[in-house]
């Protein structure tokens, strides 16, 4: 009998292995010698994949623009670049987590609308009774 640890436990990727069936084409414009970039291929591990990636990301505007530039001039652009992508990427994770303080907000504000409209209907079942009881003894008392 398998212990419980044991059967919790995430299954290991193995990033060599090779798969049966062609991979998902990621974007068909991220070429590398090899061919298009597909979903099983890492950046992180592969230096071609990060090349044909990092050239993908650069418009037909921007290889004119780093033609003309040295070697230390593309090494600063490229950094510059870097920078710009954190910090958007910090903007955005800030603006997310703004967005979900407001929701969480917003979701607290509709269960006491919802508490008060429940209250409210109650209220109003009571006073129609009230009234169907004041109608039946004004009908009895008025004969």
């Amino acid at each position: 009998m398998a212990s419980s640890s044991s059967q919790n436990k995430p299954e290991t990727i193995n990033l060599n292995d090779t798969p049966s069936v062609m991979p998902e084409v990621w974007r068909p414009y991220f070429l590398s010698p090899n061919g298009p970039v597909s979903v099983t291929d890492s950046v992180m591990l592969n230096g071609v994949t990060a090349t044909a990636v990092a050239a993908g990301l650069c418009t037909p505007e921007d290889a004119k623009v780093l033609a003309g530039r040295t070697d230390p001039q593309i090494i600063n652009d490229s950094l510059a670049l870097t920078i710009q992508c954190a910090a958007t990427v910090s903007n955005m994770g800030r603006r997310l987590h703004v967005r979900n303080l407001e929701v969480k907000t917003l979701r607290s504000q509709v269960t006491i609308l919802q508490r008060l409209l429940k209250e409210s209907k109650k209220k109003v079942g009571e006073v129609k009774e009230g009234e169907q009881k004041a109608e039946g003894a004004c009908g009895f008392l008025c004969r």
